[in-house]
């Protein structure tokens, strides 16, 4: 295995005798024989051991095993001790997911305070099956089918070519000692019922089971690659990038894969559900899905994409003498001697018709305004969105200036209101700006 495994990184990591690398080493069998067999090359790194303080005396144990181990090779080694648990809690997430998540933090960490190049995990070739099996139980599409990838960043995995019983042979041969993790006996996890009774069936049923399975990811994984290069060509005619994105929706209405393309160029947004994104082809203007990071919202014949954000505060309060903000957004505010025409971006103000404090605000209902230009009739702000079409993402981005009183003075960006405007015996003049950059 050792001459397998110098070939492989020969051909896909030659780099990594000239790159620094840390090992991330459980101890048990996977980890400890990517240790060996580094070793074995003369390939320096670092071990890097995550204690997450679950099993006990067991979690003691595995420390005090690495540590030993890595005196047996004259490798350097790094601990970190985890409350693994009390990070789960706090931040709601289960153990398994917690111990994942401040796994990869300190690894990604440590690789950048000490000046490292990449990670290696000693991810195998039974782990990339279960993790295609598991994400094909899940509906994935078929970037899911492809298992663990070789690379991820900073992120390497060598020892995706082999088995769990090359693994293995090879420890037993080289009379190689490691620690086994109580909980992988468990068949509490569905990784584990896969390992422990789908696996075997598979492999009686076809001896060379897994390595046919490994030809076909590796022809999925070109297909993926050559489905890709046509997406992209899609993904630059259907999306107009901007705040929010623009998806030109009818460039595909009548496309024979449509419902395909809707999933691989909406799922980075995490619209995975491609019936109901064909459902949503019908939706009307002003409706909308919802993922855990995007809104997909139907406006006039095109989808708007927009990030979820945690909600604003509702009122911003300005102070006379302040004179500029940066957030929400970048306004200014001056006392000028004359009035220019207001704009889009600059309003006048006669300054004794409003009370300090201003505010900025979104809309409420019943809100009404005087739109400049129009003769001094009134307006109903709802009215007014639905003239200039605003989509329910315009709507809810929309910034209110008001003064103390509640009374808008400026459709920030859009109108100000006629009541307000200097007149030829204003004495006393405010000048609003938007900051745009």
């Amino acid at each position: 295995m050792l001459a397998s495994f110098q070939q492989h990184l020969q051909q896909h990591f030659p780099f990594l005798w000239q790159k620094k690398i840390i090992l991330a080493i459980s101890g048990g069998i996977d980890s400890v024989v990517l240790a060996h067999l580094l070793h074995g090359l003369d390939i320096p790194f670092l071990m890097a051991h995550c204690n997450f303080q679950l099993r006990g005396e067991e979690s003691e144990g595995d420390q005090r095993f690495v540590e030993a181990l890595s005196h047996q090779l004259s490798t350097p080694l790094a601990v970190k001790r985890f409350e693994t648990k009390a990070y789960g809690k706090t931040h709601g997430l289960n153990t398994q997911i917690a111990a994942r998540v401040l796994r990869y933090e300190w690894f990604e960490a440590l690789r950048q305070e000490q000046g490292y190049d990449y990670v290696l995990t000693a991810h195998q070739a039974n782990d990339s099956w279960e993790t295609f099996l598991i994400n094909t139980s899940r509906g994935t599409g078929l970037k899911g089918l492809l298992g663990i990838p070789t690379q991820n960043g900073a992120i390497l995995r060598p020892l995706l070519p082999f088995s769990r019983e090359e693994i293995l042979t090879f420890a037993t041969e080289n009379h190689i000692s490691w620690r086994e993790d109580s909980s992988n006996s468990s068949d509490a996890y569905t990784r584990n019922k896969i390992r422990h009774h789908l696996s075997p069936m598979l492999k009686e049923v076809h001896p060379l089971f897994f390595k046919n399975f490994e030809k076909t990811q590796s022809l999925l994984q070109l297909t993926y690659n050559f489905l890709q290069e046509g997406i992209e060509q899609y993904r630059k005619k259907c999306f107009v990038l901007g705040n929010p994105i623009v998806f030109l929706i009818e460039k595909l209405r009548m496309h024979p894969h449509r419902r395909f393309l809707l999933h691989e160029l909406l799922s980075p947004y995490g619209f995975s559900d491609a019936d109901a994104l064909e459902r949503f082809l019908q939706a009307d203007t002003g409706k909308y899905l919802a993922s855990d990071t995007h809104r997909l919202l139907s406006n006039r014949g095109q989808w708007l994409i927009s990030e979820l954000k945690e909600a604003s505060p509702a009122v911003f309060y300005l102070q006379e003498e302040v004179g500029v903000i940066k957030s929400p957004i970048a306004l200014s505010w001056q006392e000028v001697s004359e009035a220019a025409p207001s704009g889009v971006e600059v309003i006048y103000i006669d300054k004794q018709k409003v009370l300090f404090p201003l505010c900025l605000r979104k809309r409420k209902e019943g809100d009404l305004f005087y739109p400049y230009g129009m003769g001094g009739q009134k307006k109903v702000l709802r009215k007014y969105f639905k003239d200039e079409k605003y989509s329910l993402y315009d709507k809810e981005n929309q910034w209110l200036l008001t003064d103390s009183t509640d009374q808008i003075l400026w459709v920030v960006g859009r109108r100000a209101d006629e009541r307000f405007r200097p007149t030829p015996y204003t004495k006393e003049i405010l000048c609003f700006r938007l900051n745009n950059e």
